[in-house]
Order: structure tokens, then sequence, then C-alpha cells
């Protein structure tokens, strides 16, 4: 049984620095992706010439979700004129993808999937049924066309089966039909089976394969917990498993797991796709909702408040492909890239760094997260994640004020017609933990709430720096849910130009990271506490981050990796080169370049 139900953006609003971040993502790339990229411009699911499978989904999966937040009348029309096109375009018998019918067999229904899912986002945002009836034709065609045998799972669709739930779940909760969980069962039985795979994640290798590829495995944590109760099966906490394999033998500081393009290893000049950090977010929301297991949402955090700046430019106009925990230059490599299976220029900041799947991608990362904040189920109320925004459904109103993670207080004010219960979870690395003002056991809390207006719970704790071990003796600094990492100063290199057809310029051209400073550094030492600045208008900013801490750190011997200028070796030297230095660290997603795992150091 689910433990939470996640609301909709007709009942929740961002405030404070998460609406400001969603400001900066719509006033960037996310927002005007359609005016500057032809793949989403000149679609054929719009009618043109240009893709016609996963990038208008893609982008529409983040685009309508960040519309309907920020309730921006021109980005919703956008949205609108899109699903519009997408609609009337559907077939008669249901098929709603650009594909010729004789083409059908030979089309990878990974497209079905993700449409049916971003329509269903559409439907949960707008309440419009057409849209919602839409997803209905299309999938009950598609299982006509799976059952008949016409159609059967390969490639990405056989990979990514369990995405077809988003829309299965809210279709079988609105009107349960049988052909519903038989197109389930069908899925599940096409579908690729990830725990077979395991072995695989053990030993990465130089080799693209769809069992290692990131995205995948970062989709795939939250199959059996959508998928369980369609298929009639106990749900058994797989991802429990899996997720524990996969960080042992792939993870990194900010509970990522490396993929650049499938699974890495430890090393922390390997990278991580961008796709894979937002398709991870997604599946962690997702299993903190189906689980009520606070790890989930601990998870979430980490990630989301780490790799998901980390990989954006200051004002979401650029973005990386693959982002690195080292990474002391984003420059194109002269000769083999030191990832995997990626090309040269994919940690480079740009319009589509190595392949445009993220550039559509990305933008579901910061509205999805808005709308984890509270969930719900009967009569309760739960504050899952403590972004700042204002919840208003039945009668209800509560409104969170707060700086989180930078700063540790929040703030709810409460207006409500009827009695309910409230609970607000709170994070396991939390000290001191005062509510009221009254200190109080550091547990999850709980509050029977009357009818009334003007009501004010008021939340306080500490956090502390801590080293944390990582592989080969190195370790990072974290503090609450954002890892700390030593900032390197850079210049910037902007290449202006045209490739296949699509036009790099400003601001969505592509620049180089260049060092501008040292990065061969040990710990010494971290402060007790981190310094907090204030949070601007963008708040993982780079050039003002809203807080730093400061570090004991020496210089050591740290040469290159081995064939490359930009890189550096996956492991330090043992000597000590200088005198101990007191150095400012910044959040991990504030730094663009920057060393996270470092050895400590002894004299």
């Amino acid at each position: 049984m689910k433990k939470w139900d996640l609301y909709t953006s007709r009942e929740l609003k961002p405030a404070g620095w998460l609406r400001d971040q969603l400001l900066v993502q719509a006033q960037g790339l996310s927002g005007h992706l359609h005016e500057v990229w032809p793949d989403v411009r000149n679609s054929a699911w719009i009618g043109g010439d240009r893709d016609s499978w996963e990038r208008v989904p893609y982008w529409l999966d983040g685009f309508i979700p960040l519309a309907y937040l920020l309730n921006d009348e021109g980005m919703k029309e956008t949205a609108k004129r899109y699903v519009n096109a997408i609609l009337e375009r559907q077939e008669a018998d249901g098929w709603i993808c650009p594909c010729e019918r004789a083409q059908r067999a030979r089309y990878d229904t990974w497209a079905v999937q993700l449409i049916s899912k971003t329509l269903t986002v559409y439907w949960q945002c707008t309440g419009e049924e057409r849209a919602l009836e839409a997803v209905r034709r299309a999938l009950k065609n598609y299982h006509a066309l799976l059952k008949s045998g016409e159609i059967s799972l390969f490639c990405w669709g056989k990979y990514r089966w369990f995405e077809t739930f988003i829309a299965l779940n809210e279709l079988w909760k609105q009107q349960p039909e049988p052909w519903i969980q038989e197109l389930a069962m069908i899925l599940a039985s096409q579908g690729t089976d990830y725990t077979k795979d395991v072995p695989l994640w053990k030993r990465p290798l130089n080799q693209w394969t769809w069992d290692t590829h990131i995205v995948n495995i970062a989709m795939m944590l939250k199959a059996e917990a959508v998928s369980c109760e369609l298929l009639g099966k106990e749900y058994t906490g797989e991802a429990d498993r899996l997720y524990e394999v996969l960080k042992e033998y792939n993870g990194t500081a900010v509970e990522l797991f490396t993929g650049d393009e499938c699974l890495s290893g430890l090393s922390p000049i390997q990278g991580t796709e961008l796709c894979a950090v937002v398709e991870q977010m997604y599946s962690l929301e997702l299993l903190y909702a189906f689980t009520g297991d606070p790890k989930w949402a601990e998870r979430l955090e980490a990630v989301s408040f780490n790799a998901l700046p980390a990989a954006l430019s200051d004002d979401m106009w650029t973005h990386q492909y693959d982002q690195m925990s080292n990474q002391i230059a984003c420059r194109a490599f002269p000769g083999k890239p030191v990832f995997r299976t990626n090309g040269k220029d994919a940690h480079l900041f740009g319009l589509e760094p190595n392949y445009g799947c993220c550039t559509a991608n990305f933008s579901q990362g910061w509205p999805k997260l808005a709308l984890s904040a509270f969930m719900h189920k009967g009569d309760t109320v739960i504050s899952a994640v403590p972004l700042p925004s204002e919840l208003k459904t039945d009668g209800l109103s509560i409104r969170l004020k707060t700086k989180y993670p930078f700063r540790n207080a929040l703030t709810y004010l409460i207006d409500t017609e009827k009695p309910f219960r409230f609970m607000i979870r709170i994070p396991s690395f939390a000290k001191h933990l005062t509510v009221n003002h009254r200190e109080q056991k550091t547990q999850d809390l709980c509050f029977d709430i009357p009818a009334g207006r003007g009501q004010s719970i008021e939340v306080s704790f500490e956090t502390l720096p801590r080293f944390v071990d990582r592989p080969n003796g190195l370790k990072s600094v974290q503090c609450g849910s954002l890892v700390f990492s030593l900032p390197i100063p850079f210049t910037k290199e902007m290449h202006e130009y045209e490739k296949d057809g699509v036009e790099r310029k400003y601001p969505y051209c592509d620049y180089e990271l260049i060092p501008a400073g040292p990065w061969n550094y040990g710990w010494r030492s971290i402060s007790e506490s981190p310094v907090y600045h204030g949070v601007t208008e963008i708040p993982f900013s780079s050039e003002k981050p809203p807080l730093t801490l400061r570090a004991g750190m020496c210089p050591i011997a740290w040469d290159w990796e081995d064939g490359y200028d930009s890189v550096c070796a996956k492991l330090p030297g043992k000597d000590i080169l200088g005198e101990d230095e007191n150095l400012t660290l910044v959040p991990y997603g504030c730094a663009k370049l920057r060393m996270t795992e470092m050895p400590l150091m002894e004299r």
C-alpha cells in the first residue's frame, strides 16, 4: 500500500529561494528551448520535420510543471499549444507518436511510454480530461498492438517498460479496466529484469551496454514501487538491495552513481550523465512516496542540492552532459576522452554537449522536486522535503518559510477549516532539535492541528560538518545534505558555431572552463560550522555562494592522470609540498570546477 500521495501544481506552489530557482530555469534554456532548438521548435510531434521520438516529450515533462508551478501565462499557452498539436495528430486507433503505420513495428515505443507519462503530468497540472482520455486511448492501442504481436518491446522501450506505469496507475485510479492490468503484465513479461544484471554492475567496462546504462538504472530504481500494485505483487524492497550494490561499486560523494554513459566505477574523475541525475531524483521522490522510508528523502536531498545545480550554469542556459566529483577543468579532450563511453565534449557547459537527450530532459529536475515538498494520505499531511512552498487545498493552507538547506530553520504558518494530522520529516543528521523554542528528541514530528487560523510551528536544528569516508582512503566533507568542495578559479572560453543545422550562440553556446588556480590539496581540518551569506536570486550561485566553510588544507603531490593535461590523477601521492593554508569551501552545486574527494593528511 502506497504510503503518501503527491500533490499537483494546482495545490502546491513554490516560494522563496525555490521559486527564484524555477524563475532562473524559466528564463534560461528550459523556458526558451522551443524557440532556439530545432528538435523542439520544428519537431514532428507538432507537424515539423525534426525529431519524432523522445525530445519533445522529455522537454514537456519538465516544461509543463514549470509553467504551472510559476503560473506563467505565456508558458502555459506554449504548453497547451504543444499538447494540442500532439492530441490533434493522435490517430483514430489511438496511436499517438509521429510514425507511419507501416513503420510501427520498427519504432522504439519508449516514446509511447514517455508521452503517456508527459500527458499524465499535463492532466495533473490542468485537470483537462481530454489529456487523460488521450492517454487512455494511446495505451489501449499499445495494449492491442503488443497483445497481437504486431509490435514488441526492444531497445529503450524494453529497458524502460516500468515508466508506462506512471500513466497506467493514474488510469487505474480514475477508472479501473481489465486491459490496464493486462498491459501491465505484458510490459513486465517483455521488459528487462534488472535483478539479473547485478554482476555486471560490479566491474564496469569501457563498453556501452543496455544493462549498465546509467539512465536506465536511475529510472529502474522505482520499478517495483510503481508496478507492484497493478502486477498484483507484494512490494519486497528490491530497490534497497540494488541501491546498495550500485553505491558500493559506483557511488559518488553526492549519492549519484557514476555513468559516463554506462556504469563507471568509484573513481572521482569518472562522470555522471545529467539525465541520470534528474531521473534518479524522480525515482527517489516516488520511492519515498511509496515507502515512507526517510532514507529515500535524504538521498533525494543530496542529489537535488548538490548534483543538479552542479551540472547547470548559473543562468541555466547551458549544462553539462557529464559531471565529475574531482573536476579540475572542462576542456574538450584532444584525444581519447577520460570517459568510458562518452565523447570529448561531454563535460563542457553547452547547448547539447555529447548528445541532446539531457538538453530536453534536465527540465524536469527542479519542478518535480518542488512537487515533493508536501505529501498526503487521508487526513494526514507531511512536510516531506523542507522546501519553501505554499500548500492550498480543501480549506487548508500551509506555508513553509525556510532557507533550508542553507539554514536549518523552518516556520510553518497554518490556516485550516478542519482538524488534520501534520507530520514533519526531520533528517537523521539533525542535532539539537527545537520545536517552538523548546528542545525535543530528534525524531519525526507529529501534530494534531485543530481548526483555526494563524497557527504556527517553528522548528530548528543544527547540522555539523564532518568528514565522510570515500574509497581508496579519500574523504569528502558534508554538512547536512550539502557536500562541500574546494572551488577552483577559472576563466571561460566561449565557442559559437553551427553543427548539423543547430546554431550555438550566446547565451546557449558552448563554454570551456580553464583552471586559473591550484587544485592539488589534501585535507587537514574543517571548521565547526559554515558561514551563511544569504541566498541571492541565483540560489546556487558560483559567484555568491549562500554558504561557505573554512578548511585547513595543504598542497600535496598530485599528478595529472596519465595521458591527460586537464584531468587530475585518480589518486594523489603521499607527499606534502608546503605549509598549511586556510581555504574556503563552497557547496558542491556552486563549484563548477572543484576538488571534492581528497586525502586527510598528517604531518
